[in-house]
C-alpha cells in the first residue's frame, strides 16, 4: 500500500510527509481487517485499495483549495473520500455523514486510534442538512446516485461561493447534461468536468459551484427525490 502510494503521487502532484502515508496507510489496513466482518469495501487488495480508494480521494485537493476548509463527505461510506482528504490537509474540518450506522460506529472507533478528526453524523442526507443548512466551504461525495439526485442531496449544505465536487466515471458528461436542470434550480453552476489519472484509467469529478442560495423547498424527501428528480 505505502509502496503504490509514494508511485502514484507524483502524477498527481501531490506529497505526503512520512508521518501522512503512514497514517493513511494504517486507516487501508484497518479497512481491510474490518471487512472481513463488515461490507466497507469490494476492493480487498493493498495496492488497489491505495490506487482506487486513496489516490482517487487524494487527487480532490487539487480541484479546490481545502486549506482551512469546513468540508462535508455526503454519504461518505468507509470515510471516502473524505478521510483520506483530512489526513493529506489535516486543516480541513471534516464531517463524515452516512445513514448506515455500523460503518459510522466503526468510524467513531477507528478514528481517534489514527489521530484523525472528523465530526462523524449518523443521518440521511436530506434529514440532516435542517441543522447545517449552507454551512460547509467544499462538499465533496461519491455516492453512487445519478448527479442529478445527488446534487439535491448536497448542494443545500454548501455556502454560496462554495462548491461541490462530484466524484463521477466515464458517464460524467452524461450525467452532468442531465443534471443541468437541477443544478441551476439547487443555486449551482458547472465550472467544469475535471479529469486525472487513476491506475490505468481516467476519473472524472463535476466541479460545481453554488452561486445562489438553495430554495428553501429543497431537498425534499428521499422518495420524492427518487419518485422525481429535478
Amino acid at each position: 500500500m505505502d509502496k503504490t502510494l509514494r508511485a502514484g503521487l507524483p502524477a498527481l502532484n501531490l506529497t505526503l510527509s512520512e508521518a501522512q502515508q503512514k497514517t493513511l496507510c494504517a486507516y487501508g489496513e484497518a479497512m481491510l481487517e474490518k471487512n472481513k466482518v463488515m461490507n466497507l469495501t469490494a476492493i480487498v487488495e493493498p495496492e488497489r485499495v491505495a490506487q482506487l480508494h486513496f489516490l482517487d480521494s487524494l487527487a480532490l485537493l487539487n480541484l479546490a483549495d481545502f486549506s482551512g476548509k469546513k468540508v462535508i463527505d455526503v454519504g461518505c461510506g468507509a470515510g471516502l473520500p473524505g478521510v483520506p482528504l483530512k489526513i493529506g490537509e489535516e486543516s480541513i474540518s471534516l464531517t463524515l455523514l452516512d445513514s448506515l450506522g455500523k460503518r459510522m460506529d466503526w468510524l467513531r472507533e477507528i478514528l481517534p486510534q489514527l489521530g484523525v478528526e472528523a465530526e462523524v453524523v449518523t443521518a440521511r442526507a436530506e434529514e440532516a442538512v435542517a441543522q447545517r443548512r449552507e454551512s460547509y466551504d467544499i462538499a465533496v461525495s461519491r455516492a453512487v446516485a445519478r448527479l442529478n439526485m445527488l446534487c439535491e442531496l448536497c448542494l443545500p449544505y454548501v455556502k454560496v461561493g462554495g462548491v461541490f465536487l462530484a466524484m463521477k466515471g466515464a458517464l460524467a458528461e452524461e450525467e452532468t447534461a442531465e443534471a443541468a436542470r437541477a443544478i441551476r434550480t439547487l443555486g449551482g453552476e458547472l465550472e467544469r468536468i475535471a479529469e486525472y489519472p487513476v491506475s490505468d484509467s481516467v476519473h472524472r469529478v463535476a466541479i460545481i459551484r453554488k452561486v445562489k442560495n438553495t430554495p428553501a423547498a429543497y431537498p425534499r424527501r428521499f422518495a420524492k427525490i427518487k419518485q422525481q428528480p429535478l
